[in-house]
């Protein structure tokens, strides 16, 4: 990571540096903006745990995700509840569990955050989840490397 957008200390920065780079045409810049600001957010959340922090840092790229195709702020609306409700392991659990893939995707590897989505938080940490979630996130995460 660059050591301009390491320096960065708030997402509201992050997001000015993005503008600016996008300006100049510094799109590794701009991905690395947007990375930085995904991470502040994770640290100020609170997430006690490596895989929580990183399941975290997902509901913040899929926001970025939302608020790019929506042309406004847009937050994750159902998930939210449903990590204060089951906690943020089990939210993903659960969310990967659904018979619908998590929508974001491929809006997340189009912006080159694909690293952020819930199976590939999963994969990273196999030990907290259910055998059914790693091999649905394998299932999904290999279809996914052919597109």
């Amino acid at each position: 990571m660059d050591d301009r957008v390491k320096n960065l200390d708030t997402p509201e920065k992050c997001k000015i540096f993005a503008k600016n780079a996008l300006t100049v045409g510094r799109e590794d810049l701009v991905k690395q903006a947007k990375e930085r600001a995904i991470e502040l957010k994770a640290e100020a959340y609170g997430a006690e745990t490596s895989a929580e922090r990183e399941a975290i840092k997902a509901v913040y790229a899929y926001e970025e995700v939302l608020s790019v195709n929506n042309g406004k702020k847009t937050r994750a609306s159902r998930t939210w509840p449903m990590i204060q409700k089951y906690g943020i392991i089990n939210a993903v659990e659960r969310a990967v569990n659904r018979k619908a893939e998590t929508k974001g995707y491929t809006v997340l590897l189009e912006m080159g955050l694909e690293a952020y989505a819930f199976e590939a938080v999963i994969l990273r940490y196999p030990e907290l989840f259910s055998e059914n979630a790693v091999g649905i996130s394998q299932q999904r995460m290999s279809e996914w490397k052919s597109i």
